[in-house]
């Protein structure tokens, strides 16, 4: 059964060790990451961060049993579970699986997993563009074209090193 946790920002190895010592062995943990690139003193550092930021998602057979769920609620750096876990279960699994299919070979949710239809601003958040706001003119398939400081371009939808949101 999964559900989702709120964790202590800086916490998450602490409520990896509390859940293993009631769960025994290891549950499965998911957390969608990106990586991106920002310029900081003129020089391009790479970060990763979590899509869903301090919440995660779990999973282990014994979460069907509630006197887990309420011995877990005192866990050391969680917030909180979050209601409804147990009616939405296809749902998160299926949010996982989309999640899953789209990573690159490193783990990290690939430009697929944006879909931009419908959008007209975006953000690149990796690549020589980063943090530039660009307006989107026209959808033409595997590419798009978009317009930053009156500067027309063209990019792929799936690019290897260019992350936009």
């Amino acid at each position: 059964m999964w559900v989702v946790v709120k964790y202590k920002s800086k916490e998450y190895e602490i409520l990896k060790n509390s859940f293993s010592k009631v769960l025994g062995n290891n549950p499965e943990y998911y957390s969608p990451k990106i990586k991106y690139e920002k310029y900081i003193n003129n020089k391009l550092k790479v970060f990763e961060k979590s899509i869903l930021e301090n919440y995660l998602i779990c999973r282990h057979p014994k979460f069907k049993h509630n006197n887990i769920i309420n011995l877990l609620k005192s866990a050391r750096g969680l917030q909180c579970f979050l209601n409804g876990f147990e009616l939405n279960q296809q749902e998160i699994e299926k949010f996982v699986k989309l999640c899953k299919s789209n990573e690159d070979s490193a783990g990290y949710l690939s430009q697929n997993f944006f879909d931009i239809t419908k959008k007209t601003k975006g953000m690149f958040v990796s690549g020589p563009f980063t943090q530039m706001i660009f307006d989107i003119l026209e959808d033409k398939g595997k590419k798009i074209k978009v317009l930053i400081n009156n500067i027309n371009l063209t990019i792929n939808k799936n690019p290897k090193n260019l992350l936009y949101s």
